[in-house]
């Protein structure tokens, strides 16, 4: 069975199987089709089984979790917990951008976003703070990063975790239709999104090529913080239940996002 039979689209190509060459080796695993759909399925142990995803069973399953970090908050922490649970990930890479292309605000500055996601991330286990994306010069582009863990690993399954804010864009970022073809696109919801907007007719447009994770919505962001911290709310407990303990101490130690 090849891309031009009628079920490639929705068994063959989004779990990234090749009928042919996976059945002959013997490790073809169709996993049972979820009752949510195919564009909005939550995590099945059968497709996140290495088997149901083509590979060998040595494959590891490692997760890529990029973002500005700019701080990085308690939202951010619970989607890598949810990740490594629902996923059962080997690894996650928690990456903090480098000089990110889509940001029209200059980041603070590189040393301090990465000396804070270190200590967001300190207490989960299999967590990798990253910091390859700060290390590499030019603008920072999530394909360059995948293309390069998929070389580290071979044989691994990657699985690209982001909000549904990162996904409402996720078209306007480079390559996007070759990420497709390395990652597993895994949605976190977050509050105030709505999955029947406009703006994620992605999820059609993927043919169920991505998981979703069970988060529970948090409203809190980034911008939000920054915010407090600029009108000099830095001690209110407001901020004290949007970030983690060392990372609003190292804040406060710094004199981060203090208005200018």
């Amino acid at each position: 069975m090849g891309p031009g039979h009628a079920l490639w689209l929705a068994i063959g190509w989004p779990y990234r199987i090749d009928f042919d060459e996976h059945a002959a080796a013997g490790q073809l695993v169709v996993p049972a089709a979820g009752a949510g759909g195919l564009a909005r399925r939550t995590p099945d142990p059968g497709i996140l089984a290495p088997t149901g995803l083509g590979l060998s069973p040595a494959g590891k399953k490692i997760g890529v979790f990029g973002g500005a970090f700019d701080p990085p908050h308690k939202a951010h922490v619970t989607l890598a917990q949810t990740a490594l649970s629902e996923l059962a990930l080997d690894a996650l890479h928690v990456i903090p951008t480098g000089q990110a292309w889509h940001k029209a605000r200059s980041l603070s500055p590189a040393e301090n976003r990465l000396a804070m996601t270190r200590l967001a991330f300190q207490d989960l286990p299999r967590v990798v703070v990253d910091d390859r994306e700060i290390r590499r010069a030019g603008p920072t582009f999530t394909i360059d990063t995948l293309q390069a863990l998929q070389a580290e690993n071979a044989g691994a399954a990657l699985y690209l975790i982001m909000g549904a804010d990162q996904f409402a864009a996720f078209r306007q970022w480079h390559q996007w239709r070759e990420i497709l073809k390395i990652a597993i696109i895994c949605i976190a919801a977050r509050a105030r999104f709505n999955w029947v907007d406009g703006e994620f007719d992605t999820l059609n447009e993927l043919q169920g090529s991505i998981l979703t994770l069970q988060m529970p919505p948090m409203a809190v962001s980034a911008t939000q913080i920054r915010q407090l911290l600029a009108g000099g709310l830095g001690e209110n407990q407001a901020i004290a239940d949007l970030l983690p303990n060392p990372v609003a101490s190292y804040i406060a130690q710094h004199q981060l996002y203090k208005a200018s």
